[in-house]
C-alpha cells in the first residue's frame, strides 16, 4: 500500500511539476496514469480536480510572487471556463463508465498530440519573450479574441479529463500572449476551474470510489512542485520538457486504445508503441531543423 501511495505521490509530483512549467499537463499526465490503475472515469476526474485545487492555489501563488499574472485574463478564463467545467462533468456522470474509457484515451491522444504540436515550432510568444527590447515586467499587447470560446472549451475537457491547459494555453500562446503570463494566468484560472469540477462530481456522483489518500499523496507532493516550476519557466526551455509530457500521455494510452482496437495481441500490440516513438523521433528532428534554420 505504501509503495503505492509513493507511485501516486511521484505522478503528483511530475504531473505539478510539468503543470507548472508549461502552463498545462497536470490533468492528462495524472489522468492517464489513474485510469491505468483502474479507477472509473468519474474517480478519476474527481481525484484529479480534487488535487488541483490546491496544487493550482500553491502555482497561482507562485506565478504571483514571479509577476507572471494578467489579472484581468484570469477573470476572462476562470468564468467561462468553469461555465464549461459543469458542462464536461454532466457527460462525464451521465455515461457508462467503461464505455466512456476508450473515448477519454482518445481524447488524451489527442490532447498528447497538441501538446506535441506546439513544442515541435516557436509561437510569436516565444519570440517577444526573447526579445531585447521586451520589458519583463510589462504585459505586451496580444490579440484577446475568442479567449472566452478557449475557456469554454478547456473547462469542458476538464471536467470529464481534468485537461484544461493544453487547450488554453497553446491558443494565447498562438494569439502573441508570452509565455510566462500564458502560463501563469492559465495556472491561476484553473483552480476556479478545478473547484467547479471536483464540487459538480461530488454532487452528482458521491465518492464513487475515489481514494481520499490518492488525491492527499498527488496534492501533498504537487503543492511541493509547484514553487519549483514557476523558477523553472524562467530559466529552462520548455520544449524538451513539452515533448516528454506528449510522449508520456501517447504511450500510456495507446495500451486502452489497443485493446479497445482488439489490437492487443501479436505483432499489432507493439505496432502502437512505435509508432508513437516514430512520431516523437520525428518532432525531435523537426525541432532541430527549425533550431537551424533560425
Amino acid at each position: 500500500m505504501m509503495q503505492t501511495i509513493f507511485l501516486f505521490a511521484l505522478a503528483g509530483f511530475l504531473a505539478s511539476f510539468v503543470d507548472g512549467a508549461l502552463g498545462m499537463g497536470f490533468g492528462p499526465t495524472s489522468s492517464s496514469i489513474l485510469l491505468i490503475t483502474g479507477l472509473t472515469p468519474t474517480a478519476v476526474s474527481a481525484s484529479v480536480n480534487l488535487a488541483k485545487v490546491a496544487t493550482g492555489l500553491a502555482a497561482a501563488i507562485s506565478h504571483w510572487r514571479f509577476r507572471n499574472i494578467d489579472h484581468q485574463l484570469v477573470l476572462r478564463l476562470a468564468i467561462p471556463g468553469s461555465l464549461g467545467a459543469i458542462i464536461g462533468v454532466t457527460v462525464l456522470s451521465n455515461v457508462d463508465g467503461q464505455a466512456l474509457r476508450p473515448i477519454l484515451a482518445l481524447l488524451l491522444s489527442v490532447i498528447g498530440l497538441r501538446i506535441l504540436a506546439r513544442f515541435s515550432r516557436q509561437t510569436r510568444g516565444d519570440i517577444a519573450d526573447k526579445s531585447p527590447d521586451v520589458d519583463p515586467n510589462v504585459i505586451p499587447p496580444y490579440n484577446a479574441y475568442g479567449v472566452e470560446f478557449a475557456a469554454t472549451l478547456g473547462g469542458i475537457t476538464n471536467g470529464m479529463i481534468g485537461a484544461w491547459g493544453p487547450v488554453v494555453t497553446p491558443f494565447l500562446l498562438h494569439r502573441g500572449l508570452q509565455p510566462r503570463y500564458a502560463v501563469g494566468s492559465v495556472n491561476t484560472a484553473e483552480v476556479a476551474v478545478a473547484l467547479t469540477s471536483a464540487v459538480a462530481l461530488v454532487i452528482s456522483t458521491g465518492r464513487d470510489g475515489f481514494n481520499i489518500s490518492i488525491v492527499l499523496a498527488m496534492l501533498v507532493a504537487g503543492v511541493i512542485a509547484a514553487p519549483i516550476a514557476a523558477w523553472v519557466i524562467r530559466h529552462i526551455p520548455a520544449a524538451p520538457l513539452g515533448v516528454a509530457v506528449a510522449a508520456l500521455l501517447l504511450i500510456t494510452n495507446a495500451r486502452e486504445l489497443s485493446i479497445w482496437a482488439r489490437l492487443d495481441k501479436g505483432p499489432y500490440w507493439w505496432a502502437a508503441y512505435v509508432g508513437v516513438f516514430g512520431i516523437i523521433v520525428m518532432t525531435l528532428l523537426v525541432q532541430r531543423w527549425i533550431a537551424r534554420r533560425r
